[in-house]
């Protein structure tokens, strides 16, 4: 008689007997889901797992589709392998880095030897649909980690080589499409033909690779003009030609070697430098009366507010600032969100009248009674504090909203200098597995949310996703909009930050649905190398979340 296994799943909540040792993808034929843009992952006993799994004791079991966070993960990681082979396949031995998420996709960066052309881009989209008809099956493997060392080692593949050997793991799990290996962070698709929408651009001197939207799955993101930010990348990548440093082997063996202490250093002077340049540019244009500073949550606003006050002080300018939460509207003026909760993220849940009324004021040499909010009652009121600005003052603001024209519709343009802040990593795993950039900023907000809002790591993840939201309305469609960009991220900082935040989420309980995204940031923490946070100067910008800042806040 035939060994079965009770697997529950949530997506139905049925109770199902399975054989032992069946798949994800067996069981899921069991359940009669009928998922039209997946199934492509799986939240088992709150973990995440491809359809390659295999269940051999009981399990609850909720099945993913590309809507969510984990299934757009796992399909956009095929995608990757996929046009590596597809490169390969065309181009051998070329080399390939998946790089930065720009333009609602990912920039491809190509070493052919030559400039990518159009036809270049044509052929390895057409090369990626082949693949893709031929309905090639996509097998996962099980080695020692020195076995896939001597593997990938013997396939001239040095990221992930030096990616391995710093791991510290005993076993690794690698991927092959039709004898074509590959590693991966994170579970594939079990079949090339699960891919049903993709695209290939030519992007500036490499590669887009396009995405569906998670919105609207059966459409591409739409691409948008990002050349600032694109900019701001290639940058950073300079810097780390300067100090060596492209992937997280690379950071591993530099923080071996004795090496870490350089690097923060060497990081923490082109950061300074940076914020240095955007202040003598503030102040060689002629009638800036206010600077706006804006960014997503967690990307270290407040701290390039005060660091870019003082450059501004030594270009012998006045800062002075003033907070936009003060011109909140009354409480029963705040517009609401689709669940008719209060919406503060709005931007009509600032007074804005009142705010263009005063600046304008101010700007024109006049005094104005600056409002202070009481968040207790919800209400507007007078402050008491009287403000003019002097000859040599400039007002310094920072918020959510501070890129959207509509915040300042009444101040002429030549009178605000905007800068958009933001953590954008670009350090890799490896040459084919990028880390998101939101995960950094997330991390970043766990450890301060709990050392100074005593929120837990387990909140903040469950409401991570709201703020996304919030971002991606009010704050990211008006990044292109700023007259200068400042990233905000380390090529250190996740050595650094890690030692604090793998103690919060090792404390998110298993029994919870927040339980999968602590267990993928754990994971992922645990390829890097630790730097004690005594290394980094207390006026870096990491202070802001881990403690210890000589600026208050």
């Amino acid at each position: 008689m035939e060994q079965t296994v009770k697997i529950h799943c949530r997506n139905n909540d049925t109770v199902i007997d399975a054989p032992i040792g069946s798949t994800l993808e067996e069981i899921y034929l069991q359940t009669g889901l009928n998922m039209k843009h997946g199934p492509i992952s799986a939240h088992v006993n709150n973990k995440v797992e491809g359809m390659h799994y295999r269940v051999y004791n009981r399990k609850t079991v909720e099945f993913l589709d590309i809507t969510t966070p984990s299934g757009s993960r796992a399909y956009t990681r095929t995608l990757f392998f996929v046009l590596c082979k597809a490169v390969h396949d065309l181009f051998a031995p070329c080399k390939v880095a998946i790089d930065i998420p720009v333009s609602n996709g990912y920039y491809v960066n190509l070493n052919i030897g030559r400039p990518v052309t159009l036809d270049d881009a044509g052929a390895i989209r057409r090369r990626m649909q082949e693949i893709i008809d031929a309905a090639l099956p996509i097998h996962r493997h099980e080695a020692t980690t020195e076995e896939a060392i001597a593997l990938f080692d013997s396939l001239h593949n040095r990221s992930k080589v030096k990616l391995l050997k710093s791991s510290g793991r005993l076993y690794t799990t690698y991927y092959d499409i039709d004898g074509y290996l590959d590693y991966y962070y994170g579970s594939l698709l079990t079949n090339t033909s699960q891919l049903y929408l993709f695209g290939v651009e030519k992007y500036f001197d490499g590669l887009l690779l396009r995405i569906p939207s998670r919105e609207h799955p059966d459409e591409l993101g739409e691409m948008t003009h990002q050349d600032k930010m694109f900019g701001i990348f290639k940058e950073h990548h300079q810097w780390q030609d300067i100090l060596g440093l492209s992937t997280i082997g690379d950071l591993n063996e530099a923080i071996e070697a004795g090496y870490a202490p350089q690097l923060i250093q060497i990081s923490e002077a082109l950061q300074e430098k940076k914020i240095a340049k955007i202040a003598d540019e503030i102040a060689q244009r002629k009638g800036i009366k206010m600077v706006l500073i804006a960014g997503p949550s967690s990307s270290g606003k407040t701290t390039t507010c005060k660091r870019l006050s003082v450059q501004l002080a030594v270009n012998g300018i006045k800062p002075v600032g003033i907070s936009l939460d003060d011109y909140f509207v009354d409480r029963d003026q705040t517009p609401r969100d689709e669940k008719g909760d209060y919406d503060f993220e709005h931007l009509h849940a600032l007074n804005l009248p009142l705010l263009n009324e005063h600046l304008n004021a101010l700007f024109r040499g006049d005094e104005v009674e600056l409002p202070r909010y009481d968040f207790a009652t919800g209400t507007s009121q007078k402050s008491g504090r009287r403000l003019r600005l002097g000859e040599h003052e400039v007002l310094v603001v920072e918020g959510i909203h501070a890129l959207n024209p509509e915040l300042t519709s009444q101040i002429p343009s030549g009178q605000i200098f905007r800068v958009y802040a933001s953590a954008l990593t670009t350090i890799l795993l490896d040459n084919h597995n990028y880390i998101p950039t939101t995960d950094n900023r997330l991390l970043r907000r766990i450890i301060r949310d709990f050392k100074y809002r005593a929120v837990s790591a387990r909140e903040t993840i469950r409401r991570w996703p709201s703020v996304r939201k919030g971002e991606n309305r009010w704050i990211f469609p008006f990044q292109e909009n700023a007259d200068a960009m400042f990233n905000t991220a380390m090529l250190f900082e996740l050595a650094v930050i890690k030692r604090q935040a793998e103690p919060l989420l090792e404390q998110v309980p298993e029994n919870c649905e927040e339980h999968a995204e602590a267990y993928r940031l754990l994971k992922f923490l645990r390829y890097i190398k630790p730097i004690p946070e005594t290394q980094i100067p207390p006026t870096s910008l990491l202070r802001e979340f881990l403690g210890g800042s000589s600026f208050h806040y």
